[in-house]
C-alpha cells in the first residue's frame, strides 16, 4: 500500500500562486493597497501593469477575493487573452470575451445573470456595441456595484483592442448604476504606450486616446531584498535546508528581485538539481550560479520570450548603444517612448535607463545574439589554461586577434540588427566558447560611457564602465584566477 506524502510547497514558476502549494509573498503586500482601494472606492478606471511573470494575475485574484469578502462590491476577474487568436475579427473576439465573463460570474459569484444577457446584446448591438450593452444590462440587473478586473488586455490586437477600449470609454459616464463601478486594465504595458493599428480605419490609434478615462497607472514592482530573503526563508522553515549567506546574496544580486528569476533559480537549485534535494546540505553560491547557467542553456520560456523582443527595432535602438558604449545612446524623437517600452518589458532597470534590469538578463542578451557564432567558433582547449587552472591571457588575446582579422568582416554582418555592436559581440562569442568547458563570463555594459575599454572593480554592477571578465577553473566551486579583457583595446590591437 502506498501512502500519500504530505503536500509540500515549492518555488512557483508557472501561473498564479497557490498559497497551499507555493512559497510566496502575499500579493497585496506588494502593492499600495490603501491607494488601490481608494481608486476603487472613487469609481476610477485605472491600469495595473508590469513585465511578464511578475505577479500581476496573483495580485488581481487576491484583490478580487478581498473585495468579494466584503459586502460593498461584487468583483469579477476575467482574462481576455483567448481573444488574441481572433486577431482583428472583432465578432469572434467579442463572443469569446463575453463568454469568459459569463463563466467567471458563475464561478466567482455563483450567479448566472450575464448568461441571459450577452447573446441577445451581441445580436442586437453587434460586436462593436455588445460589450457596452452587456455590461450596462448586467449592472442594471444587480444594484451591487460591479468591479471588473480585465487581465491580459494588451494581448488583444488591432480593431479588437480598439473596440474593447472604446466601448469601456463610451459606457464610463453611466457608472456606477448602469456601468461597472470601477475597471482595472492589466497588462505588460501602460495603455498610453499602446499603438493600435486599426485595419478598418487604416490608422494608428494611440491607446491613451482610445482610453482617455484612465485615472492612474500603477506598476507592480520586483521583490525587494527583504522579500527575496523572506521567500528563501520559507523554504528553510519548511524543509530545514539553509541557504548560505553567499547564496542569499547571489540570488538577490543575480536577479535584482525579478520574481520569476528568484523562483526559477531557487527551484533549479533546490528541486531540479539532484545534489540540491539533499536537505541536510546547505545551498551555496556555487549552486545558484550553476542553476543560472542551466536556465540559460535550457532557453527557458521566460528568457526566450525576453530574447524574442531583441528583434524589435524599438528594443534594438535602446540595447545596441549599451553594447557599443555609444555615449548619446541614440538621439531621436521617439527615444523616450522606446525606453519606456523596453522598461515595461522588464529589460531595463526601473529607475535607470542606462542599465539592464538584472545581471541574468545582461548575460542572456549578448549570449543569445552570439548563439550561432559560438557554434561556429573553433577553439581548442588546453593552450589557454595554465598549470594552475588559470588563464594564459596573452595567448588568449593573441588568438582572438588572429581570429578577428580573419573573420570579423564576415561575422559582424551576421549580427543583423546589431551590426554596430558586431566587434563586441564577436569577442563575447569567442570568450563564451572558451569557457564552455568550465568557467564563466561576467559582463558589464558600457552604460553610455562612450568607450568599452575601461576597467571596472569587482562587483561594480551599477558602475558606468564596461569590461568582460572571464573565469576559468577546473572546478566551479574554486575560481583560482580571473582575467579582465577590454573589448575596445582588443578591437584596436586586432585591427
Amino acid at each position: 500500500m502506498v501512502s500519500a506524502n504530505p503536500i509540500m510547497r515549492f518555488f512557483n514558476t508557472e501561473g498564479p500562486i497557490r498559497r497551499d502549494r507555493h512559497y510566496h509573498i502575499p500579493p497585496l503586500e506588494r502593492v499600495n493597497l490603501d491607494d488601490l482601494l481608494a481608486l476603487v472606492r472613487d469609481e476610477r478606471y485605472f491600469v495595473l501593469h508590469a513585465p511578464r511573470q511578475t505577479g500581476k494575475t496573483s495580485a488581481l485574484l487576491a484583490l478580487r477575493d478581498l473585495l468579494n469578502a466584503g459586502s460593498d462590491y461584487r468583483c469579477v476577474y476575467v482574462t481576455v487573452e483567448a481573444g488574441q487568436a481572433a486577431r482583428e475579427n472583432v465578432a469572434d473576439a467579442m463572443r469569446v470575451i463575453l463568454y469568459e465573463l459569463e463563466s467567471e460570474e458563475q464561478a466567482t459569484l455563483g450567479r448566472n445573470t450575464l448568461a441571459d444577457i450577452w447573446p441577445g446584446a451581441l445580436e442586437r448591438a453587434g460586436p462593436l456595441g455588445a460589450l457596452r450593452a452587456s455590461l450596462a444590462r448586467w449592472c442594471i440587473a444587480d444594484p451591487q456595484p460591479l468591479v471588473l478586473l480585465i487581465d491580459e488586455i494588451d494581448t488583444l490586437v488591432g480593431d479588437t483592442l480598439l473596440s474593447v477600449l472604446r466601448q469601456l470609454r463610451a459606457g464610463y459616464p453611466d457608472r456606477p448604476g448602469r456601468f461597472p463601478h470601477s475597471v482595472i486594465l492589466c497588462g505588460v504595458r501602460d495603455v498610453r504606450d499602446y499603438r493600435i493599428h486599426s485595419t478598418a480605419r487604416n490608422a494608428l490609434v494611440p491607446g491613451g486616446s482610445a482610453f482617455n478615462i484612465k485615472s492612474k497607472s500603477l506598476r507592480l514592482g520586483d521583490f525587494t531584498e527583504a522579500e527575496t530573503r523572506a521567500l528563501l526563508a520559507q523554504h528553510t522553515e519548511e524543509t530545514g535546508q539553509a541557504f548560505t549567506a553567499d547564496a542569499r546574496a547571489a540570488v538577490w544580486t543575480r536577479t535584482a528581485g525579478q520574481p520569476w528569476l528568484v523562483n526559477a533559480l531557487c527551484r533549479e537549485a533546490c528541486f531540479e538539481n539532484q545534489a540540491g534535494r539533499d536537505r541536510s546540505r546547505a545551498i551555496a553560491a556555487g549552486d545558484i550560479l550553476d542553476a543560472q547557467e542551466r536556465l540559460i542553456l535550457a532557453r527557458v520560456t521566460h528568457l526566450d520570450d525576453l530574447v524574442d523582443k531583441l528583434r524589435e527595432d524599438r528594443v534594438r535602438r535602446v540595447v545596441a548603444p549599451m553594447l557599443t558604449g555609444d555615449a548619446d545612446r541614440g538621439s531621436y524623437a521617439d527615444r523616450n517612448r522606446d525606453v519606456e517600452y523596453a522598461r515595461d518589458l522588464g529589460l531595463l532597470a526601473q529607475h535607470d535607463a542606462k542599465r539592464i534590469a538584472n545581471p541574468i538578463y545582461a548575460e542572456v542578451i549578448p549570449r543569445e545574439l552570439t548563439w550561432v557564432a559560438q557554434d561556429d567558433v573553433e577553439v581548442e582547449t588546453a593552450w589557454y589554461v595554465d598549470a594552475g587552472g588559470g588563464l594564459e591571457v596573452d595567448k588568449l588575446l593573441a588568438a582572438f586577434q588572429q581570429f578577428f582579422r580573419e573573420h570579423s568582416e564576415h561575422w559582424t554582418q551576421r549580427f543583423e540588427r546589431y551590426q554596430e555592436a558586431g566587434p563586441q559581440l564577436l569577442l563575447q562569442a569567442y570568450l563564451q566558447k572558451v569557457v564552455n568547458g568550465g568557467g564563466r563570463i561576467e559582463r558589464e555594459y558600457a552604460l553610455g560611457s562612450g568607450r568599452v575599454d575601461r576597467t571596472a572593480p569587482a562587483g561594480s554592477w551599477s558602475s558606468a564602465r564596461c569590461c568582460t571578465r572571464i573565469w576559468s577553473a577546473p572546478s566551479r566551486r574554486d575560481w583560482p584566477r580571473r582575467a579582465a579583457i577590454w573589448t575596445g583595446a582588443v578591437q584596436r590591437r586586432a585591427t
